[in-house]
């Protein structure tokens, strides 16, 4: 019997714990849900890099931001480094990705045979990020306090696209005699920001009704110079002018997570009219999460779990419905995933093992995920290992942190400040050097990223533009 066909659904900036299916009080996520009945589901999983571009290199690849430097905002992918998507091309599989790719503008070398609605890295991506030493403040943070609310915006249009698109896409395949198997990637940009949510969903949430985000915990965690500097980078929450503001942009966050529901089930309800539900595995989550106002931090670019967890479902044929997997998983999971389709093996060079394997397999709580940093606001690399009941946070050139995440889920009890904990940390640092070598990566992104800074002017030239706070949609007449 032959491997069934894949649809990957992809949203942009979804928190793990802003799903129903997650436990969350809130989010109201009926069809994500009901997936998540039918399939497995991954309660621990993790973006390999927390920011748009390198996530969505890593999905690609199957390998770690420093294993292929494709390390911030500024470095897309570009096809040099194979996909899952040319191994399924040479093995006659067809690949077809819908909506954003954040690549570069590249149309047969990312390993898709058709490119529907893409959006690309736009105008050389986030130039002003790549200057890390002494990261500049970034005015057009105010765009977050100040676009948000019920509305419309280019962004929730070329969501629409996607989804019409994907839609049509599955008709026209399910009327297709003889097809060739397929993987189709059907990419949104929503929850992303600007958070103007249609009023339809925004008004599923009353602002005053929503509890206000947690503080950051009152311990010297925060005072680090890596962190005082971070924060006068991404200055995000100074903009808003009260707590109404900040619940008006949080339920706006929870309006788009139920737009984008409602986009998916639309897509899903496609795949069972077309028949194509009983040949078809679906795989949905995120390219990374999104803090939205905790610890005074919005946005991504952290290791706490609003930033680096994501959604992971997985359902379909030979998935087992019902479950809830506390194995690790991580994007780099989705490579092997995409080559068992063809009978492909997983390739033993990349880290990866195929989600489908997974959901079948025991609970696995002592496998170990990675995610690590390079970009914008960063004086250093940042790291991430989970294993079982913990998760370290390594900064280079400063102090650690340490969360158990059974007794600590919000992490703000940082064991690292602990003495009793000084042998677990250790422990932790040894797993990390025996995955890559921190300081040798930091020095390699930096040097890379010091060759950009010249080509587009030196630092101060660099340091002192304003760049968009986001990728602009793509223009409708540019997109097929």
């Amino acid at each position: 019997m032959s491997e069934p066909n894949l649809l990957i659904i992809m949203d942009d900036e979804h928190s793990a714990n802003a799903l129903g299916c997650y436990g969350h009080p809130i989010a109201q996520t009926p069809n994500l849900d009901r997936l998540a009945t039918g399939g497995t589901r991954f309660e621990s999983a993790y973006t390999n890099c927390p920011i748009c571009v390198p996530a969505r290199a890593t999905l690609a690849t199957g390998l770690y931001p420093h294993q292929t430097g494709y390390w911030d905002n500024c470095l897309a992918y570009d096809g040099e480094v194979p996909s899952w998507g040319h191994a399924l091309q040479e093995a006659g599989v067809e690949t077809t990705s819908i909506g954003k790719l954040h690549y570069l503008e590249l149309e047969g070398q990312t390993g898709f045979d058709r490119q529907h609605l893409p959006m690309y890295l736009h105008g050389g991506g986030d130039t002003h990020g790549l200057v890390r030493d002494n990261p500049p403040m970034r005015p057009q943070c105010a765009d977050l306090a100040t676009k948000i609310g019920p509305g419309e915006s280019e962004y929730l249009a070329y969501d629409r696209r996607i989804r019409d698109k994907a839609c049509d896409w599955l008709e026209k395949k399910a009327d297709e005699p003889n097809a060739k198997p397929w993987v189709t990637f059907v990419s949104f940009i929503s929850p992303h920001y600007p958070l103007i949510a249609p009023k339809e969903f925004y008004d599923l949430y009353d602002p005053s009704k929503i509890p206000l985000p947690k503080k950051r915990a009152d311990d010297t965690t925060g005072d680090s110079e890596w962190w005082q500097a971070f924060e006068n980078c991404y200055i995000w929450d100074r903009f808003f002018e009260s707590d109404d503001q900040r619940r008006i942009a949080i339920a706006s966050y929870y309006g788009l997570i139920s737009f984008i529901d409602d986009c998916v089930g639309q897509i899903l309800g496609t795949l069972k009219k077309t028949g194509l539900e009983d040949s078809t595995r679906v795989v949905f989550f995120s390219d990374h999460g999104e803090n939205l106002g905790a610890r005074g931090l919005w946005g991504k670019s952290t290791m706490y779990n609003e930033s680096v967890a994501v959604p992971m479902i997985v359902s379909g044929p030979g998935i087992p419905a019902g479950k809830v997997s506390t194995t690790p998983v991580s994007l780099v999971d989705v490579h092997p995933t995409a080559l068992q389709i063809a009978g492909l093996p997983a390739d033993p060079s990349r880290p990866g093992r195929s989600l489908v394997e997974l959901a079948q397999l025991p609970d696995d709580d002592a496998r170990i995920v990675f995610s690590e940093y390079h970009a914008t606001a960063a004086k250093s690399g940042e790291f991430m290992l989970r294993r079982g009941r913990y998760k370290y946070i390594h900064y280079v050139g400063y102090a650690p942190e340490l969360y158990d995440l059974r007794d600590d889920p919000e992490e703000l009890t940082n064991l690292a400040l602990s003495g009793d904990y000084d042998g677990l940390v250790r422990e932790f640092e040894a797993l990390l050097r025996a995955l890559v070598d921190p300081e040798a990566v930091d020095a390699r992104a930096k040097a890379d990223q010091a060759v950009l800074i010249e080509k587009y002017g030196g630092r101060e030239v660099v340091a002192s533009k304003t760049v968009p706070s986001a990728t602009p949609a793509p223009k409708v007449g540019a997109m097929a």
